[in-house]
């Protein structure tokens, strides 16, 4: 065993490759998706180590593509869950005994794989599988994971060097920090395959073992993932990644004693009801779970008469329909001061029309396809209600077609009710719907963007007075938990801005920093006394 102590530097963040024509890397992805596409590929679940391949087999298809087959996955069952459930317990005195600078070790080797032999076929699934283009599958799938992995290994090792600021002479003083005692349950979401593996990624590096249940859409990247632990050395039963249905998995998870803890992002609602499901066992766990988790936003954007109006429509148009409005932190209402609205209208009305829509395949696409046949009739619905709503028009879209793929148009509504529905709920879908106020009523419009939506996500405000900005910036401090200043409410980056948000928006526990590897550790703190006292007796006593 080595008795040296060993340093992580400070990461630098995975540079994001352009894939412009003519580029390596583009030559590289082009053949990737040839490849991909060559063959279906059979996805098996993984446990212990072991690729299942039994259970209902269930095709996966492309968005953009729904008549095409990608491969197939075999839907689990309830032994499934058992059988990850026993892997991850079995593993654990191993792995979490395992040297701290060693798991880190795994990680950090995830991520030279990644940004290396991994990174074509990564992009490759994610665009496939969730149909996000080149460059918005290689900010996340490539450079965001590789920063989970870097960043937190630096950040678990600063977090292990704080120690007790005092110990008097004959006292040691010191904190050691404990994997928590059981297994962890990671439900991860389809759009960002990043969170996809930074979710049970986080509390396995901290020495807990994981049951990985991810969104079924995104499944075909999943599995590039697990091989990615694989080739990075991983031990078995350290995550195990199942198919079962979420309401299976729960009923399994939420009564086991070792139940230690949830890593979730997805609907507020399902958040709630795990949470509900969780404390009506409390009594049933060995300790008590922690539970942390991000649930989505209604994000904004607010300007001010001060703005420039083409930052602010370049906010608005990549805000809110980058893979196709599909983010957490999506620019979904903007609310544009009377003064600023005919250039403003004009400069995002001209850039959306610029957008090109279609298959991943055809680098030139901006928009692509929305993740399946549920979201695209949901949001499809949103759309149907605005155009029969008088109080709404559409500026800009408004079409959808799922004859080939699940395509929606970047829209655009103009609404004169700040309180209309696209105002309010989450579309999770390219649409964003624009309020106009009258400059004089400025401080009235903050007090609306803070009250009008249960989320704390994401927001921006765009000025350039400087006292506008702290006014803005002290009346929404609660709106969201990642507030941008002049720029799009998107795109938060690991190291740089600590990702989540509170209210209906989750826990706040900032993945891709300290924060959030914190709640996967139990510190003990050891108090050691070289010279124990032999006297019962206090000096005050004579």
């Amino acid at each position: 065993m080595s008795d040296a102590i060993f340093n992580i530097a400070i990461p630098y963040n995975e540079p994001v490759l352009s894939y412009a024509p003519g580029s390596a890397e583009r030559r590289d992805l082009q053949q990737a998706l040839k490849d991909a596409k060559a063959n279906a590929q059979e996805l098996p679940a993984f446990i212990n180590g072991e690729r299942i391949t039994e259970g209902e087999r269930v095709t996966v298809h492309p968005p953009h593509e729904t008549s095409f087959e990608l491969g197939h996955f075999f839907r689990g069952t309830q032994e499934h869950v058992h059988r990850a459930i026993d892997a991850a317990l079995t593993a654990k005195p191993s792995w979490e005994a395992l040297p701290w600078q060693q798991r880190a070790a795994v990680f950090m080797r995830a991520a030279d794989l990644l940004a290396g032999p991994f990174r074509a076929r990564m992009n490759a699934a994610t665009m496939l599988g969730q149909s996000k283009n080149a460059y918005q599958s290689e900010i996340d799938a490539v450079a965001e994971l590789c920063d989970f992995f870097r960043f937190n290994a630096y950040f678990l090792q600063e977090i292990y060097r704080e120690q007790p600021l005092h110990s008097p002479p004959g006292i040691w003083n010191r904190l050691e920090y404990r994997a928590l005692e059981g297994f962890i349950l990671a439900i991860t979401p389809f759009n960002f395959t990043s969170i996809a593996g930074n979710l049970p990624a986080a509390p396995a590096l901290c020495g807990n073992t994981v049951v990985w249940k991810p969104a079924e859409t995104q499944i075909y990247s999943a599995v590039v993932i697990m091989e990615l632990f694989e080739a990075a050395g991983l031990p078995k039963g350290v995550i195990n990644l199942i198919y079962t249905d979420g309401p299976e998995v729960g009923d399994i998870v939420f009564k086991h004693p070792d139940f230690a803890g949830l890593h979730f992002t997805g609907s507020t609602k399902v958040f709630q009801e795990l949470w509900r499901e969780i404390g009506q066992n409390i009594s049933t766990y060995k300790t008590y779970p922690r539970i942390v988790g991000e649930t989505g936003g209604k994000d904004f954007i607010v300007a001010h008469g001060s703005a420039f109006p083409e930052q602010v429509a370049v906010a608005i148009v990549r805000g809110a329909f980058e893979f196709q409005g599909q983010k957490c932190s999506a620019a979904s209402r903007a609310y544009v001061p009377a003064s600023l609205w005919p250039e403003i209208k004009r400069l995002s009305l001209e850039k959306t029309a610029s957008l090109k829509m279609g298959t991943v395949e055809e680098f030139g696409n901006f928009v692509n396809a929305v993740i399946d046949e549920r979201a695209f009739d949901r949001i499809a619905g949103y759309i149907d209600a605005a155009k029969e709503n008088p109080q709404v028009e559409v500026i800009a879209g408004g079409g959808y077609d799922k004859s080939e793929g699940y395509f929606i148009e970047p829209t655009i509504l103009l609404t004169k009710d700040p309180h209309s529905a696209t105002m309010e709920e989450e579309l999770f879908g390219p649409v964003i719907t624009i309020y106009v106020y009258e400059d004089a009523d400025w401080e009235a419009t903050l007090e609306l963007v803070d009250g009008t939506s249960p989320y704390s996500l994401t927001g921006a405000v765009f000025a350039t007075d400087r006292h506008v900005i702290e006014q803005a910036s002290k009346a929404l401090r609660n709106a969201a938990g990642n507030f941008y200043i002049n720029d799009k409410p998107t795109g938060a980056v690991v190291g740089q801005q600590p990702f989540g948000g509170a209210r209906a928006s989750g826990t706040n526990d900032k993945a891709g920093s300290a924060l959030n590897l914190q709640r996967w550790i139990s510190p003990r703190l050891i108090k050691e006394n070289f010279a124990p006292p032999v006297d019962h007796r206090y000096p005050f006593l004579d």
